[in-house]
């Protein structure tokens, strides 16, 4: 806890939460002695789902240092440490008692983007007998209202034309009202497989010591999963570190990042990735001072940073990154409980520690463990296809990528899991379920080169378990899916083949399934 003013009285307190960073924010235009910033580590955030010891250390951790620069520059503070006796550990009940401590007449807050959290303060606040009033984070390109607006007479959410409409608001990669280079979107440029002499030689994750957080964390006694080195985080945790390592990925990986963007390796977590979502997620860094700096470096060496890397890349933010939030604001709460495909199978326990046969699985698993961080190719493709075509129950599914990703808040974890990768939303973000089978992840990765399961067998004992259970996928929600044109040639193919290959199709995808704890 900390106030660098003497005094015992406060006209406004403000609440800044965990992933609200923002040193850019006009709150913070000027110093005034009448206002009391409160922040809090509290166990009711950490403990909601279990967390990844990254996530909550790099959490608490840049909350730290963002209190301890913005109080030095004159702001008054109060701070709950996780440990602190004082701590109520929940944001109403330490928000009671500093009204009392410091006769606090008015209160603020920045709009929270998960929709938990908004009614938590809305609900319990509203009856207070003070004003309790709501800001915008001023982090978002688009608006909730400006997004609903731009969708109210259509008939489904496309994130293409969103994508165009963001192109034309910011003026990124554009000449009048044209794209640059003629075309909206370099996608199909950005598909390519790492070369198999594939050597990254550049690694420069400047290292931070979170030791005194980690011990914090420990003696509260949170619970969390996965790995730390507190003496070598590798994540921003300021937004002087988020800086750094945008200049450093524009200068070494954009060059590669839009042609190798999908492409997964054992040889590398990152690749060409930047790094740069869990800072974007706590809004340390803004998305459009990220895409400037980017567009800038096109324009200053376009044979260095050609077009479809650099579109790739502000594709990512001020697209989809903008889509999903803008559908989780419009379509929370019901979202949330949708299960388009009825799907109650539990996870595996093997999603927790990796200890699966399928080297895909195994990797991407043991990677987020270690790391906190899988590529959103990793998310879709490996650990969310086999939660999909295995018919996983997605509020589990859910809470898995909630914990157990650094850069994972609902708002941008929710849509993509329960909608993009387990179309349990029945294609309100998605126009088709992502499922795949081997032959996609062979061409996108090295991963089958060492697995046990053969890739081309379909229906042996060592048939991958994607070949099976991709057909098995689409027999079984035939009555769901054969309306849907973008998967008409899947079941083409599955209609053409004769009975007994189907047969033992399913037979051996049910065999997998009933022993899916041993895959």
């Amino acid at each position: 806890m900390q106030i660098n003013s003497k005094k015992k009285s406060y006209k406004q307190l403000r609440l800044i939460l965990g992933d609200q960073l923002n040193e850019q924010h006009s709150w913070f235009e000027k110093i005034d002695t009448s206002i009391l910033y409160v922040m809090m580590e509290i166990s009711a955030e950490s403990t909601y789902v279990v967390h990844h010891i990254q996530k909550i250390t790099g959490i608490f951790a840049a909350m730290r240092l963002f209190h301890q620069k913005m109080s030095g520059k004159g702001h008054d503070f109060y701070y709950f440490n996780i440990c602190e006796k004082e701590n109520k550990q929940n944001f109403i009940d330490n928000l009671s008692e500093l009204i009392q401590l410091f006769d606090i007449q008015k209160i603020e807050y920045q709009l929270p983007d998960e929709y938990r959290l908004q009614k938590i303060l809305q609900n319990e606040t509203k009856n207070w007998d003070i004003p309790v009033n709501c800001v915008s984070t001023e982090h978002f390109i688009v608006s909730p209202e400006e997004f609903d607006q731009f969708y109210r007479d259509k008939k489904e959410y496309l994130m293409e034309y969103f994508y165009r409409y963001a192109r034309k608001k910011t003026g990124l990669l554009m000449q009048g009202s044209q794209p640059i280079g003629g075309k909206w979107n370099f996608d199909a440029d950005n598909r390519k497989k790492l070369p198999e002499n594939y050597i990254k030689d550049f690694f420069n994750f400047e290292m931070v010591e979170v030791s005194t957080v980690y011990k914090d964390i420990r003696n509260a006694n949170l619970s969390f999963i996965g790995k730390i080195n507190p003496n070598a985080f590798l994540w921003p945790i300021s937004r002087e570190l988020a800086l750094k390592q945008l200049t450093y990925f524009i200068e070494n990986q954009l060059p590669f990042f839009g042609t190798f963007q999908d492409a997964m390796t054992e040889k590398d977590a990152f690749i060409f990735h930047s790094r740069l979502s869990f800072a974007l997620n706590c809004k340390m860094i803004h998305p459009l001072e990220v895409c400037k700096k980017v567009e800038e470096a096109y324009f200053e060496n376009p044979e260095k940073y050609t077009l479809n890397q650099v579109e790739g890349f502000i594709r990512q933010i001020i697209g989809w990154r903008e889509f999903v939030r803008g559908i989780y604001q419009a379509e929370m709460p019901d979202f949330k409980q949708l299960n388009f495909f009825g799907n109650i199978r539990p996870l595996p326990s093997w999603y927790w520690n990796g200890n699966t046969r399928m080297n895909c699985m195994h990797h991407a698993i043991k990677q987020s463990l270690e790391h906190g961080y899988a590529h959103h190719i990793q998310r879709l493709m490996i650990t969310g296809n086999f939660a999909l075509i295995a018919g996983m129950n997605p509020d589990e599914v859910d809470a898995w990528y909630l914990g157990i990703y650094i850069d994972a808040f609902e708002w941008v974890e929710l849509t993509n899991t329960r909608g993009m990768s387990q179309f349990a939303d029945g294609g309100i973000v998605g126009t088709k379920p992502y499922a795949g089978s081997a032959a996609y992840i062979h061409k996108m990765s090295d991963y089958c080169k060492k697995c046990v399961y053969d890739l081309k067998d379909k229906t042996g004992e060592k048939a991958c378990p994607f070949n099976v259970l991709y057909w098995h996928f689409y027999d079984r929600n035939q009555e769901k899916l054969r309306g849907n044109q973008r998967v008409s040639m899947m079941y083409a193919v599955w209609d053409k083949m004769q009975t007994e290959q189907k047969n033992a199709i399913l037979e051996r995808a049910n065999h997998y399934l009933s022993k899916i704890e041993e895959l």
